[in-house]
């Protein structure tokens, strides 16, 4: 059995966990605007608006310092070692890329990520997060 499979497999487990990041960013903040015009409390628990302003904050460092995803470079190593096609750039651009078909240098990416980033931070103080209630509270 060749080497190559574990590699594959857990590059693919990389890229899913990218996708999964993606997803949680972007439809974070899907799920704070439109959560809090239906009133869904949730949306506005403190664990919930750190864990997303500390993923598109990674994002945009990360962006601005013109540092590799961690992530991308991970996977790309594995799919090396597993002997399997790598691509260049970044993961967004990429898939932007492979998606949208369109090309654009880097600092639109940057641009685009540090807009969003503010978006985000926006939303903190538009809708700010909420700390749990004590639960010993008395009815009235």
């Amino acid at each position: 059995m060749s080497e190559s499979p574990p590699y594959q497999l857990l590059a693919d487990a990389v890229l899913s966990l990218h996708v999964a990041i993606v997803v949680f960013v972007i439809g974070g903040l899907v799920l704070v605007i439109t959560g809090n015009l239906l009133a869904w409390r949730w949306v506005n628990a403190l664990w919930f608006r750190v864990a997303h302003l500390a993923a598109i904050a990674i994002v945009v460092a990360e962006s601005w310092l013109n540092i590799a995803c961690p992530l991308t470079s991970l996977e790309m190593g594995l799919r090396e070692k597993a002997r399997a096609t790598t691509y260049a750039g970044s993961f967004i651009e990429y898939w932007l890329q492979r998606i949208l078909y369109y090309e654009a240098p880097a600092w639109v990416f940057t641009v685009a990520y540090s807009v969003f980033g503010l978006v985000v931070a926006a939303t903190w103080w538009y809708f700010p997060p909420r700390r749990n209630r004590s639960k010993g509270k008395t009815p009235s």
